[in-house]
């Protein structure tokens, strides 16, 4: 029997969140592929609406992609009906919940000011 190696380092990634809100660090975190932006923000403790829970069904998990767009799918059409409807759309602007990790490269993401959001 042959055993195959896994190469982890491939099926990882770094993302770095940046925020709007003042006084707040940027923070950097592994991310594993398959994994969505939302996910990795909810789990290291990152404040990000998901009024629909994590379905593409709001724009309250709105974020921009400032580096590492390629390491992501492509935007559906329901996603870009959302992200339409968001505060402050830049062309950058995706949902997080829809951004899943395809690839190994290092994304860079800035989360808006989520304080006048109602929500989760």
């Amino acid at each position: 029997m042959r055993l195959r190696s896994i190469n982890f380092a491939s099926d990882m990634a770094k993302i770095t969140f940046q925020f709007e809100e003042k006084n707040r660090a940027s923070m950097e975190v592994k991310m594993f592929e398959g994994e969505s932006i939302l996910d990795v923000a909810l789990d290291h403790d990152i404040h990000l609406n998901h009024n629909c829970g994590g379905v593409c069904g709001c724009s309250t998990c709105h974020v921009y992609i400032e580096q590492g767009e390629d390491f992501l799918p492509e935007m559906s059409d329901r996603e870009e009906e959302y992200v339409d409807r968001a505060r402050d759309p830049k062309y950058n602007s995706r949902l997080a919940c829809q951004c899943r990790l395809s690839g190994g490269g290092d994304i860079v993401v800035i989360v808006p000011d989520q304080s006048g959001i109602i929500g989760h």
